[in-house]
């Protein structure tokens, strides 16, 4: 019997069926439309299991959900690298809408240089300025929290989702702020970082007070060692222009 095979585009074999047996490449791609592009969409935002899913298990049990995401399970959360980035967009696209910031910092009319241009980098890739953060947040509870099992970029899994609810925090403030004018993002601050520490203690250890202080200041000092870095990064810049 006649059998129509053909070639993989990806592996280079001979492929019988609608799949190929040995990457999983379909052997006719689906035509790119908006039905493929929402799907793409509903993919990234691994809305199977929900991105809302996701925020409310971080809400609620955050140090056993990360837990679980690191040694168990890894399909029940959106992603930790595309869950800070969708996040940290959420608050982008907001701000830009009321100009929250604007009301705080602003460099439009001052002369460019490059404090300016580098806070201005900041200010719009929250995203991966976040994910930078989160590293040095990372050193500082690798440090204090030596005796976990856990590693640094364990560590940093947990950080990812931590700092995007804290985006969500300051985005949902910074929505109520562009509605009512009312001066909220101090107190949304004051939640993220609150929240960071009763998060993070909570996933090295919930019953121990040592564990959330700990958190607290590894969670400032990171704070800290990313503002150092921006102002070195500054001098570095300044030094090599001159």
């Amino acid at each position: 019997m006649h059998t129509n095979t053909v070639t993989c585009k990806n592996c280079n074999i001979t492929v019988e069926h609608k799949f190929c047996g040995n990457c999983g490449q379909p052997m006719q791609l689906k035509r790119v439309d908006k039905d493929y592009i929402l799907h793409e969409i509903w993919h990234v935002l691994h809305f199977e299991k929900g991105i809302l899913y996701t925020i409310k298990e971080l809400l609620v049990r955050p140090g056993k959900n990360v837990k679980g995401f690191i040694e168990e399970n890894r399909s029940r959360l959106v992603k930790p690298i595309i869950f800070i980035i969708v996040t940290s967009l959420i608050y982008t696209l907001i701000n830009s809408a009321f100009h929250i910031e604007n009301q705080y910092i602003d460099y439009h009319g001052t002369e460019p240089g490059t404090t300016s241009s580098i806070f201005e980098w900041v200010q719009h890739h929250y995203g991966y300025a976040n994910i930078i953060m989160g590293l040095g947040i990372s050193f500082w509870a690798r440090l204090f929290f030596r005796k976990s099992d856990y590693n640094f970029f364990e560590i940093l899994i947990l950080l990812c989702f931590v700092m995007g609810i804290g985006m969500l925090i300051f985005a949902v403030f910074a929505l109520f702020q562009g509605l009512t004018q009312l001066n909220m993002m101090p107190v949304s601050g004051g939640l993220s970082i609150l929240y960071a520490t009763w998060a993070i203690g909570q996933f090295f250890d919930p019953k121990k007070v040592s564990s959330y202080i700990k958190a607290l200041v590894a969670y400032l000092l990171g704070m800290l060692t990313f503002m150092i870095a921006l102002g070195l990064l500054v001098l570095v810049v300044e030094l090599i222009k001159h």
